[in-house]
């Protein structure tokens, strides 16, 4: 299916506007308006003494009117010629002037909004065309007020798209529905590669020296670059030299092979609506990847200054394995307890049913009110996380509190983050303290890594050191890598190499992988932030692949958003609510 055809031009005024719109609506192969066409503006026309094919917005256009008015506009006339196959004219009726009067007539707002003309000074007029292989109209566009017009590359395109797919409805829904299900397949094997690609990404290490040598080079250049540090701002060698990064990044082969399946996304939409192959650009010209230069040039003035890095994102801190065996313990709670386990473990996988979901989290309120308190931490984490429920976190509050309340150091440090994240830091490190006063790691870690940041608790090192050395003595390998790269690079406290690879290696042994790695690039004369620097930048290129990993939906599709659709009808459905028809469909999303 080739599509509609469109050219475009324009007159500047005084130079034969008025000769054109005669041209169009009298030269040879013209569909003439005739006496007894039917119409009223066919009546009206065929009582001029000389017929011609021109019509407009009202149907009854005047050619001695039309040459008038466009010889005295002072400002440009816009031409445009759409073309259609004959086959594809004779089949879809528009091999007649008055259904392309029709359909001009039907989408005239949407043709002035791309021209930048207000709808009520939007003027046309045009002529119909049959041309033996392509009937075609030429229509001519102004403005009421010269004031106003301004046609873009986009703004053609997006007259060109408006017509064609009003043309081409009813065959575009037909082709959709048969492309669907290849689609689905190729959608779902792309994502289920970029998953792990970018979960590779985000967790990997990348021992890249080119990338530190650059990414060392631009921080100095930095050093020496006043005003604003993003790459619009940059003098033409330090963007040269952003760019020569990102290109670098581009090689890495996790990165190649994520970029290939993102691409062949796109290629699979964009063969639904164009002939041409999409052009593959480059990651670095790549518009949907332009945050990737300005995260380059912030890693490298965080390179400059010495910022210090936890690299625990993506990391749990929540231990529950700690809360199994502590319930073990009661001998009466047995009966409860196998209830409990059954809800996290359905809980906990991805592929139960939203029904399953939801009845488990009525078991788990069950044993709650049948006096098993430590239910309340699993249905905190249900309404944090919409486990068979709609998240809400003023329900996760109230149940983390309830455990927290009832003396489980989970539930205080679990209650703890939660109010993090809404700033409420006074109640959040009461929680982290009286969590980490029972032996909690996880929360004398946060304790420690807030302390030593100073961005929501002022800043005491001490206190952090404190904090941080008991998480490390009771095994958290978060801890125990943070000592060590403290020590290592001397940053707030007296720098100890010794100490620092021994808190290496306790974490190593654990499985640390940052802690493995310095342990292999002991003795290496770089600085730990310039070692880090190409996997830290490998981890957020990662988050963004992640943030553009879902992919637009072809339009008209029938699929759209159809695992969605079920998994919030599944949700209805489990909280006894009525769930929508199945048979109705929401409108499809489009590029």
């Amino acid at each position: 299916m080739k599509g509609l055809i469109q050219k475009s031009g324009y007159i500047q005024p005084g130079s034969g506007g008025e000769q054109y719109v005669r041209y169009i609506a009298t030269r040879d192969g013209v569909e003439r308006i005739e006496p007894g066409a039917g119409s009223g503006y066919l009546e009206y026309m065929a009582e001029r003494p000389r017929s011609h094919g021109l019509f407009s917005a009202d149907g009854t256009a005047d050619l001695a009117e039309m040459m008038k008015e466009i010889s005295s506009h002072n400002a440009p006339v816009w031409t445009f010629i759409y073309s259609l196959r004959r086959e594809d004219a004779v089949r879809l009726g528009y091999d007649t002037g008055e259904s392309w009067r029709r359909l001009l007539l039907a989408h005239q707002t949407e043709l002035a909004a791309a021209m930048k003309i207000s709808p009520g000074d939007f003027r046309w007029c045009a002529a119909f065309h049959d041309e033996k292989h392509h009937p075609h109209i030429h229509m001519m566009v102004w403005s009421r007020d010269p004031k106003q017009g301004y046609l873009t590359g986009k703004g053609i395109e997006k007259m060109r798209s408006e017509l064609s797919e009003a043309i081409f409805q009813d065959e575009l829904l037909s082709l959709y529905r048969e492309k669907d299900l290849s689609y689905q397949q190729v959608r779902d094997t792309a994502m289920e590669a970029m998953s792990r690609l970018i979960g590779e990404m985000k967790t990997g290490l990348c021992d890249s020296p080119v990338i530190a040598e650059q990414m060392d080079r631009l921080s100095q250049m930095l050093g020496d670059t006043k005003g604003k540090k993003i790459y619009g701002y940059l003098k033409k060698p330090v963007k040269t030299q952003v760019d020569a990064i990102v290109d670098e990044l581009a090689k890495l082969p996790e990165v190649v092979a994520c970029y290939e399946e993102w691409n062949r996304l796109r290629d699979e939409v964009e063969r639904y609506y164009k002939d041409t192959p999409r052009e593959h650009q480059p990651l670095s010209r790549q518009k949907e990847f332009r945050a990737v230069k300005n995260l380059v040039i912030r890693e490298a003035e965080n390179l400059r200054l010495e910022v210090f890095t936890f690299e625990d994102e993506d990391r749990t801190e929540e231990m529950d394995g700690e809360q199994e065996a502590a319930l073990r313990e009661e001998d009466s709670w047995q009966e409860m307890w196998e209830v409990y386990r059954n809800a996290r473990e359905v809980l906990s996988r991805w592929d139960s049913a939203e029904t399953e979901k939801a009845k488990q989290v009525r078991a788990l309120e069950q044993i709650w009110e049948d006096g098993f308190p430590a239910a309340a931490h699993q249905l905190g984490k249900c309404w944090r996380d919409g486990l068979g429920v709609f998240p809400d976190d003023e329900q996760a509050e109230l149940w983390f509190r309830r455990g927290a309340e009832a003396g489980y150091d989970f539930s205080q440090y679990a209650l703890g983050r939660l109010l993090e994240t809404q700033k409420r830091m006074v109640e959040a490190v009461t929680w982290y303290e009286k969590a980490a006063a029972q032996g909690n790691p996880a929360a004398a870690y946060r304790l420690g890594k807030l302390y030593l940041q100073g961005e929501l608790v002022s800043k005491d090192v001490p206190k952090a050191l404190g904090y941080l050395t008991v998480s490390a003595k009771q095994g958290s390998s978060f801890a125990q890598y943070i000592l060590g790269k403290l020590y290592l690079m001397g940053k707030d406290v007296e720098q100890d190499r010794e100490k620092a690879y021994r808190w290496f290696e306790m974490a190593a042994e654990q499985g640390n992988p940052y802690a493995r790695f310095f342990l292999e690039h002991a003795g290496e004369s770089q600085s730990p932030h310039l070692l880090l620097t190409a996997t830290r930048l490998l981890h957020q290129l990662g988050q963004i692949f992640q943030d553009n990993s879902v992919p637009p939906v072809p339009p008209g599709s029938q699929r759209t958003d159809r695992k969605l659709r079920q998994k919030i009808r599944q949700k209805k459905i489990a909280l006894g609510q009525k769930p929508d028809d199945p048979g109705e469909q929401g409108p499809a999303q489009t590029l």
